[in-house]
C-alpha cells in the first residue's frame, strides 16, 4: 500500500467552476484492480466487504459507503476505497485464483459536479451520459478527449473522473477549459 504521508494529489488546489458546474479534486481513495475468473468473485467480494458487480456499467458499494466496486469487463473490476484502507491484505487470503494490483499511486480522480456536468463531460467523450442510457451507478471506461478514463455516475449531477496521475494536467484543463463554453 502507497504511503498516504508522503502521496502529493497533483489536482490538490485545482477548482474550477461556473454556475452550473463545478470541478474539484476528490480525496485520496486506496485503488485495486482485480481481475479474477468466476469461482474467484464470490471470495473476493466477501473478503473485501462490497459484491463485485458481474454485469456491464454497473457498480456496487459497500454497507458504509466507502467502498465502490466497479465492473471494467468480464473478469476485471475497479475497487475505490475513499477511507485509503489497505486493499491488498484481504485479497490475500482468497485463496481462488486472481490477480490483484494496488494501484493508488498510479489513479487520482476529478468530481464533475452541477446541472452542466454531463454537458462538460460531453465535451470530450463519446459515451451517452444520459441519465437514461447512464444511470445513477453506472461506470464505463471510455474517453476524454485523448485520454482513457473511468467515469461513475455518482448521483443525478454528479460523475467521478478516474484517470491516470500523469494524465491529471490535462484532464483537469481539458474540462476545466469544456465548462467555460457558454453551452454549458
Amino acid at each position: 500500500m502507497v504511503e498516504t504521508a508522503a502521496m502529493i494529489l497533483p489536482h490538490e488546489g485545482n477548482a474550477a467552476g461556473t454556475g452550473v458546474v463545478t470541478i474539484t479534486p476528490a480525496a485520496f481513495a486506496s485503488r485495486l484492480s482485480i481481475r479474477a475468473r468466476a469461482e474467484a468473485v464470490a471470495p473476493l467480494s466477501r473478503a473485501l466487504g462490497v459484491k463485485l458487480p458481474d454485469a456491464p456499467k454497473t457498480s456496487a458499494k459497500s454497507r458504509n459507503g466507502k467502498r465502490t466496486a466497479l465492473w471494467l469487463g468480464p473478469d476485471e473490476w475497479l475497487v475505490i476505497d475513499e477511507a485509503g484502507a489497505d486493499l491488498m491484505a484481504p485479497c490475500a487470503k482468497v485463496k481462488q485464483l486472481h490477480a490483484a494490483v494496488d494501484i493508488s499511486h498510479r489513479n487520482v480522480a476529478l468530481i464533475v459536479s452541477g446541472k452542466g456536468a454531463e454537458a462538460a463531460l460531453k465535451a470530450g467523450c463519446p459515451q451517452n451520459l444520459s441519465l437514461e442510457a447512464f444511470p445513477v451507478g453506472a461506470c464505463s471506461r471510455t474517453m476524454l478527449g485523448k485520454v482513457e478514463v473511468v467515469l461513475v455516475r455518482d448521483d443525478a449531477e454528479t460523475f467521478r473522473v478516474e484517470h491516470w496521475r500523469s494524465f491529471s494536467d490535462y484532464v483537469f484543463g481539458f474540462l476545466a477549459e469544456a465548462i467555460r463554453d457558454p453551452v454549458i
